[in-house]
This record gives structure tokens, sequence and C-alpha cells, in this order.
């Protein structure tokens, strides 16, 4: 068994199922045993996954750029910080190098009071622990994890709380018998966490993931594992040795995030995003950098990931 599973054992042992978002942020957050937080180093080709931040020095030329253009929208305010949730190896601190740049992890900075500028993230809403719930065509029932014969195990408990009930039924269509579904309640915590803080400017967002109406293409809820580049979709097997993601549901980031004076600018593909920053010079920046790394974001990743550009102020 895996160190992280042997926390998560021993937990179960003395206090029964534990909740998803419990298993989820133990093995990915756990001190020790997180796969984030282990020695060996997750990303690139000899890790598990790839993400369009390791496409550099092209995704930072051109995020840069966005951000500039937002930047002069402001009207170039002195004070423009940029904020980066999720840096992990600060991939993006050379591209952001012209302001001030501060770093916040799930679990680690914080971020700063009442600045202007952008809270800029790039896959940290999907990484967020979840819960998990499903619907017996009467009423929603948690799905917790228990640990029996030597493996994890998905363990149906009681009604859902009261809280994950109204996000299920305000960001998602009318409920549908055995379906599956993940409720993030942290992408809202931290939503709200910064608007608290941004006096003005943007929160630019990059993840995959669905709007509500889309939703209804995943009857077996979103979660995937993945290591060594494989996607599985056995997420309670040997937990700390993979990452586990979930989609993220644009339309709770959008709607909680307007109810907290977030107002929506822009929802659109990355591709499209891309294609606002590099117009001006007419990628002659990214192309002088890389073409293939260009061409890579553009009609790969660009049209897979999505972007919600939110404005306060």
């Amino acid at each position: 068994m895996t160190p992280a599973g042997e926390v998560l054992a021993a937990e179960i042992e003395r206090e029964g199922p534990v909740s998803f978002r419990r298993f989820m942020h133990v093995a990915l957050y756990h001190p020790e045993h997180g796969y984030y937080r282990r020695p060996r180093d997750p990303f690139g080709k000899h890790g598990d996954f790839f993400t369009a931040e390791q496409l550099q020095p092209v995704f930072g030329i051109l995020i840069a750029a966005r951000v500039r253009q937002l930047h002069r929208a402001m009207g170039e305010p002195a004070d423009f910080t940029v904020v980066e949730l999720g840096a992990g190896r600060r991939e993006m601190a050379g591209a952001f190098a012209e302001w001030p740049y501060v770093t916040i992890d799930v679990d680690g900075g914080a971020l700063p009071d009442n600045f202007r500028g952008v809270a800029f993230s790039n896959e940290f809403f999907d990484a967020l622990p979840v819960e998990v719930a499903t619907f017996d065509g009467e009423r929603f029932r948690e799905q917790r994890v228990a640990f029996r014969d030597g493996q994890f195990q998905w363990h149906e408990a009681d009604d859902v709380r009261p809280d994950m009930e109204d996000y299920l039924r305000r960001y998602f269509p009318v409920p549908e018998a055995d379906r599956w579904y993940e409720v993030n309640l942290d992408a809202l915590a931290w939503l709200e966490r910064i608007a608290r803080s941004l006096e003005a400017g943007h929160v630019f967002s990059i993840d995959y993931g669905y709007t509500r109406a889309e939703s209804i293409r995943f009857p077996q809820g979103t979660l995937m594992g993945y290591r060594r580049h494989t996607a599985r979709e056995d997420v309670l097997a040997d937990p700390g040795e993979r990452d586990i993601t979930a989609h993220v549901n644009f339309s709770a980031l959008e709607e909680f995030g307007a109810a907290t004076g977030l107002a929506r600018e822009k929802f659109e593909t990355l591709q499209q995003t891309l294609l606002t920053a590099g117009e001006p010079d007419q990628f002659a920046a990214a192309m002088a950098a890389d073409p293939m790394q260009l061409k890579t974001l553009l009609f790969g990743l660009g049209e897979t990931f999505r972007v919600l550009l939110q404005r306060k102020g």
C-alpha cells in the first residue's frame, strides 16, 4: 500500500468511511505523501502529464501579452500586481517579471490585501478536492470512501449536506437517476477569497470543464487519475501515486463569481484568448521563440481548454 493509502486506511479504521474530498486532499496534498508534495516531479515527458505552462517560452509570451492588454485597459496603474494561483514550479515568473508577482498554493501563501491587477490560474480549479454524489431518482446521496478487503471502495452514505444539495440544484440541470456528480465547494471558497482581496482588475482562469448544459455529457462524472500520461478512471487506486482531477463547472464559477462582484467579461476557448493576445504583432514574438509550440497551443490545447475572464471594478 502507498504511504498516503496507509494514512487514509488508518483514518477510515478509526472513524469510518471518509468523504471523497478528504481522500483527494490526502492523496494530492498530504505534506509528506501527497502526489504534489513528493520529491518526484509529476510534470513533463518523464512525469505523468503536461500542462500548457510547460510550452515555454511561447505560452508565457502570449499570456503576458494578454495580461498587458488588461493592464492597459485599466489605465496602467503603477501598483498593478499579478497573483498566480497554483504556480507550481513558477514557470510563469519570467513572463510576469514586469509586474509585482505573487504566488499562492492550495495550502500556502496569502492573497495580498486590496490589490489591483490579475488573479491568474492555469489548471488550478480542476485539482481542488471535490465531494462526490449520486442521484437515486429521489434524492442525492453522498459517495464516500471505505477500505475493505485490502482496497479502497466507494461507499454510498446518507443524503448530501445542505451546501452540497444547494450546489447540485443550482449549477446542474434537473437531476437524473444513476448519475454521478462532483461538488467543488473549494472552488467557490477560493473565488470568494479572491473577490474580497481584488480591489479592481480581473480573474483570469484557464482550465478544462463544462457549463451547466454541457454537464449532461458526463453521466458517470468527470473524475480521472493520471499516471505516466495515461488516464485511468479508478481514482481510488494507489493514492499519492497519481494525479486526480475533476472537470471544472464553469457555470458555478461564473454565477457564484457574479454574486461576489466578479462580472463575466469573456468565456472562450484558450485558442481565442491566444489569438487575441497574438493579433497585434501577428504572433511575431511567439513565432520567433518556437513555431511548433505555437501550433501545439493553438490547435491542440487551445481547442480543449477554456478561459473564464471575470472583472471587478
